[in-house]
């Protein structure tokens, strides 16, 4: 058995037509299609809701649902905000600076390009608070990738030990601290 590919992720929003119209807008994704129903068809409770599904490319399928009975939707309060979010991949760095621009202009504050040696990102919040990251590729990425793997398991195991970020991958970040402390 082997699974073939994600069929969607599904977040909360607070405004189905919001969140259609803000990622049709700042990230060019297209409307799919729309569920409503007034009741859960996996355990029949009584919860009306609109789901919604934008289609992030390549088959991916991001959706949200609006649950307007609900108490307001809010984040795990234990949780740091740069934890939880959702990625794509963008084609280059060129298409990742478009896209920052873009954004910027329609007033979504941006963080970054911030280089994690593998890939570059920026990182916003969609309507909803969630957190997105744009990432592309670094040009040595397939190098890179091959160190990574080559100490995965020997850095999770340490991980599981110690609970101490381990320094088989602190290549991928050396220049960006060294150029903080400068």
């Amino acid at each position: 058995m082997k699974l073939d590919r994600i069929h969607h992720v599904a977040y909360r929003c607070k405004d189905a037509k919001e969140t259609v119209l803000w990622y049709q807008k700042m990230l060019n994704m297209d409307f799919v299609l729309a569920i409503a129903e007034d009741h859960v068809p996996s355990t029949g409770a009584f919860d009306p809701y609109m789901h919604i599904f934008m289609d992030a490319g390549n088959g991916n399928v991001l959706a949200f649902f609006e649950l307007p009975q609900q108490p307001e939707m809010g984040r795990d309060p234990n949780t740091p905000q740069w934890v939880q979010h959702i990625a794509f991949k963008v084609k280059d760095r060129a298409e990742l600076l478009e896209f920052k621009e873009h954004l910027e202009k329609n007033g979504v504050d941006v963080l970054g390009v911030t280089d994690h040696g593998i890939f570059h990102s920026i990182y916003f919040f969609d309507p909803s608070g969630h957190r997105v990251e744009l990432a592309c590729p670094d040009p040595e990425e397939e190098a890179q990738l091959a160190k990574l793997n080559e100490v995965k398991w020997d850095m999770l195991e340490e991980w599981s030990k110690t609970k101490r970020a381990p320094r088989h991958a602190a290549f991928l970040h050396e220049k960006q601290l060294a150029a903080a402390k400068a």
